[in-house]
């Protein structure tokens, strides 16, 4: 009986994979992966608050608006009005300050839903 040792040597030449070499390493699945899954946090934009909405929908209320006489008024669509009503829309600090002028309640800062001050001309 012959016995060939050739394959376990530790030669330049030898048919044995020593390492990864030649593999798709993106794939291989280290002990760190399910650490990492659970450290990270699913990332969402900040929404407007309901409290924001439903100041929006007073004021336009008491202002006699509908969702479109607002929208129109501010320059955007309908759709921004509801969305900002029902607390899906993304804060944007011009939209919203285009809001508080047309209905003249603060939405912004500690005292959301008092009416605008207008703000004094300093001589």
């Amino acid at each position: 009986m012959k016995l060939c040792y050739g394959l376990f040597t530790n030669h330049a030449n030898s048919s044995v994979s020593t390492g990864s070499a030649g593999q798709n390493k993106q794939h291989l699945v280290t002990k760190n992966t399910a650490k990492l899954d659970r450290e990270t946090e699913e990332l969402q934009h900040l929404r407007v608050s309901l409290e924001v909405g439903k100041v929006i929908q007073q004021g336009r209320q008491n202002s006699g608006l509908t969702q479109k006489d607002l929208a129109t008024k501010i320059n955007e669509k309908p759709q921004v009005i509801a969305d900002y009503e029902c607390g899906k829309a993304i804060p944007n600090n011009q939209v919203m300050g285009k809001i508080e002028r047309a209905i003249g309640l603060k939405l912004r800062g500690k005292d959301i839903g008092l009416p605008l001050e207008a703000k004094s001309k300093k001589k």
